[in-house]
């Protein structure tokens, strides 16, 4: 029989309008008896169907549930047990509700017990999936084939290491290893855990590898510090024919935004222009952050502006970047735009501000800051905020507030606060408080050589060099070796590595002339060395000898020669540049018509026409 046009309007709406399904199944179950047996299996399908189609809110998951009940289909009914659960899962809030149901289900099949370690694995709490996948062990239900992807997500939140091991045993004895997704996910656990080299052991035993497989692994080295097995991996994949997507790209990025390499960052960007993958807002954040963390603050704010869906995460690079870079106004600047265009600022966001103020001199601000991020956005301070106030008021010199700051600290300050007054004690002279700092330090890590050396250094300062001897001799007899000052250059896709004082470099000669060349340049300019930096108990000859051969000194003189007038030249240094190197850069980026960007040990600097973006002040 032809269904008449009434029927299939009504039919038409049943299918768009999920209120109108509602209420159709409403009143059609109406038109047949309840006590009827043939009505269930109706109401069933029809109770499927709108789970099926509606997954926006909980409340109307809650009402199909109800009406299911009221029309004689039990929960125990292991189809809409499965179905209602499945839709609650795709609901993170729900979970609660999704157990609820499950503890009621007579003998649920493997699909509803993949479903709740699914959804359990999803959420900022895991741990429940690892506790259904012990229940669903101790009732003999064998895993199947999606088991594992969701139980390993899981493991790998959890960063529970042992607890995937034991996972990988059983995937193993059940004979699941060897299928990719679930190597995938093995090789995501390991990467997670910090077990880079795990992860590249089973990439190697693989005989299928996919993008996921490519992207993990070199994810993976990203993550734990091992970016130059990240771009060797990376280059494999391209010549195993393996065309990378945004997810490569964002691993590509890290990578070089950790070894500074931003000649090979801009080849990924016109790659990205080439392939549209500037479309893809994760590539392109990861994008701005290469680019601040590179120096490139221009290059940096060109990219934000180009994001059309702007999260806050893009803002958070940016403000951080621009803090970091020494642009501590223009970092607070955008900030307050962010709070005009409604973002609501998180815990990295404030981190960025705070280290603007801290490296701008800023003390009320960043004070006034702390409190509405306490305040106003009800978010708790964790110790690298405490970090920043310490470092606020030490840097401005009130060393005495800082370590009284300390003293009322919420929690228990770390080496990294202590350290912190210690440097503010150091270029402040408060040798007292100084000690104290370093006897905290000491108890949690005794072989940090650059305590050590920031002590000897106050000491030196204030002509103590009997104290100098003995912090030296107690830096032999612990075994702690002074950490050798260092920079290197990029130029032409390689990179150049100095010491103070080298002379192995094959263009010795001519950088030494340059060196001999600038000092002369620079005395005429009014520059006289700034021997104070040099704490040894030396002739002042020996000690402008010193200062005129450190390794930045001699990286800036091999780009002068090598590169073409008005290049940049950009700097990584290891340690903090000195205060006499500082001065020397000033007038070297005047006399030479050069921007010279310098990365220190803490942050940039900016050398232009005979100023830095620091304005003296780090």
């Amino acid at each position: 029989m032809n269904s008449s046009p009434k029927q299939n309007n009504g039919l038409m709406c049943f299918q768009k309008s999920p209120y109108f399904r509602l209420h159709f199944l409403r009143t059609l179950c109406q038109s047949f008896s309840q006590s009827t047996k043939g009505a269930k299996p109706f109401i069933l399908k029809k109770c499927v169907a709108l789970l099926l189609t509606c997954t926006s809110s909980e409340q109307k998951l809650k009402q199909i549930h109800a009406f299911s009940i009221r029309h004689g289909v039990p929960l125990s009914n292991p189809d809409m047990g499965k179905h209602l659960i499945f839709t609650l899962v795709s609901l993170s809030s729900a979970m609660s509700y999704a157990h609820r149901i499950f503890t009621q289900l007579h003998n649920p099949n493997i699909f509803t017990w993949n479903t709740m370690i699914r959804g359990y694995a999803e959420t900022e709490t895991p741990r429940p999936a690892l506790d259904v996948y012990s229940c669903m062990h101790m009732k003999s239900i064998d895993p199947d084939t999606h088991t594992y992807p969701f139980l390993l997500k899981a493991v790998a939140k959890l960063t529970a290491v042992s607890e995937g091991e034991m996972i990988h045993s059983v995937s193993v004895k059940n004979g699941f290893e060897s299928l990719v997704f679930v190597q995938n996910a093995l090789l995501h656990m390991y990467a997670a855990c910090g077990r880079a080299e795990s992860a590249h052991k089973m990439f190697d035993l693989m005989n299928e590898k996919n993008l996921v497989t490519w992207n993990t692994v070199i994810n993976g080295y990203a993550l734990n510090g091992m970016p130059n097995e990240a771009l060797t991996l990376y280059r494999e994949m391209c010549l195993e024919g393996v065309e990378p997507d945004g997810f490569s790209i964002v691993s590509l990025l890290t990578a070089c935004a950790e070894l500074w390499a931003l000649g090979l960052g801009k080849r990924v960007h016109v790659y990205m222009l080439k392939v549209g993958l500037v479309k893809n807002s994760h590539a392109s954040n990861a994008l701005l952050d290469l680019y601040a963390k590179c120096g490139s603050i221009r290059e940096a704010k060109c990219v934000f502006g180009e994001i059309k869906n702007k999260c806050v995460v893009s803002w958070n690079s940016l403000i951080v970047g621009l803090a970091t870079n020494g642009f501590g106004h223009e970092a607070l600047g955008f900030f307050k735009e962010l709070e005009r265009q409604g973002h609501v600022p998180t815990e990295v966001t404030f981190i960025g501000v705070l280290y603007a103020c801290s490296h701008c001199g800023m003390v009320d601000e960043g004070f006034a800051y702390f409190r509405r991020m306490k305040e106003e956005y009800h978010l708790v301070p964790r110790i690298e905020h405490y970090g920043c106030m310490v470092d606020l008021l030490g840097r401005n010199g009130l060393v005495k507030k800082a370590y009284d700051y300390i003293q009322n600290m919420p929690m228990k300050p770390n080496a990294v606060i202590w350290r912190t007054l210690l440097g503010a004690c150091t270029v402040h002279g408060h040798l007292t408080l100084g000690e104290i700092a370093t006897t905290q330090i000491l108890q949690f890590e005794s072989k940090h050589s650059g305590d050590y050396v920031l002590l000897s250094n106050l000491y030196a300062s204030e002509r103590r060099w009997t104290d100098v001897q003995q912090i030296r001799t107690a830096m032999l007899k612990e075994g702690v070796k002074k950490t050798p000052g260092f920079s290197f250059v990029e130029m032409a896709n390689r990179v150049y590595e100095f010491v103070m004082g080298d002379r192995s470099h094959g263009q010795s000669e001519e950088i030494y002339a340059k060196l001999e060349e600038i000092t002369k340049l620079l005395k005429g300019e009014g520059y006289r060395p700034h021997t104070e930096n040099v704490l040894a108990d030396i002739e002042e000859e020996e000690k402008e000898t010193a200062v005129s051969y450190h390794s930045e000194k001699i990286a800036i003189a091999f780009m002068l020669i090598n590169t073409p007038p008005g290049t940049p030249i950009r700097v990584v240094k290891n340690l903090r540049v000195c205060g006499d190197c500082h001065i020397a850069i000033k007038h070297i980026s005047k006399v030479y018509g050069r921007e010279i960007i310098v990365r220190d040990r803490s942050r940039f600097h900016h050398f232009r026409d005979g100023y830095c973006s620091c304005r003296d002040y780090w």
